[in-house]
């Protein structure tokens, strides 16, 4: 039986990478899969925090924010537990593919700011913020260089069980009841970076994790090919 908006299982939600959106970003992408929108920009300033100071190394930050009409109550400006959580995990994330030594004393200032939200905006952000960062070392260091740099891609989406169906890309009608709910954040040579799933219903086997687990890495196939198609025409 189809789902909610029409897809299959299987299915990921129509997504648009829009780069070059915040035109005095270095790298800029506006980043849409259904109702979520995420505007992502990279900024590369030359030093790194007083801990790396001397040791040759760059570094990579990010931060996240829901803007106040990204849902239906407004959020007030504020970081919460929740978003520090999730701006952590997008560091992390990108920074399992960056090459520091490559990099050298400069520092990627990534912002993730939700302008709708419809589920899955932890997953858009690192997934948008990708391209937004390949573009911002392209800006500041050439093609060439930035290819040195980021060692490989990075995309994440998010997986659930949904009345004992396992669904990919769950929108938020569907996280909202999902029994199992989990994101996975993997590399485009295959390493997975982070996997996050909580029984949010009860527990969940390890074979409906396999599954899920598979479901993921199709997904995230298909959004790698969708970043490599944007960064071309780029």
């Amino acid at each position: 039986m189809p789902r909610r908006d029409g897809r299959n299982d299987n299915d990921l939600r129509p997504v648009t990478i829009a780069p070059g959106f915040a035109t005095n970003a270095a790298g800029s992408v506006l980043y849409t899969c259904g109702g979520t929108t995420v505007l992502v920009t990279a900024q590369v300033a030359e030093g790194v925090p007083p801990f790396l100071e001397g040791k040759g190394v760059g570094w990579l930050t990010a931060e996240y924010a829901m803007l106040p009409g990204s849902t239906p109550t407004r959020i007030s400006r504020r970081t919460d537990g929740r978003a520090t959580e999730i701006q952590r995990l997008i560091g992390r994330s990108l920074r399992a593919i960056v090459d520091r030594q490559a990099l050298g004393p400069w520092t990627v200032n990534v912002d993730c700011d939700v302008v709708n939200a419809d589920g899955g905006t932890r997953t858009a952000a690192i997934t948008g913020a990708y391209v937004a960062v390949a573009l911002g070392l392209r800006k500041r260091f050439g093609v060439e260089k930035a290819s040195e740099i980021l060692k490989d891609s990075v995309a994440a989406v998010s997986v659930g069980i949904v009345d004992g169906r396992p669904l990919l890309d769950l929108d938020y009608s569907e996280d909202s009841k999902a029994e199992v709910d989990s994101n996975v954040v993997r590399l485009g040579s295959g390493g997975l970076v982070e996997v996050q799933g909580t029984g949010e219903g009860g527990v969940f086997s390890r074979s409906q994790l396999d599954q899920l687990l598979d479901l993921a890495e199709a997904g995230i196939d298909r959004l790698g090919a969708i970043q490599r198609e944007v960064l071309e025409r780029a």
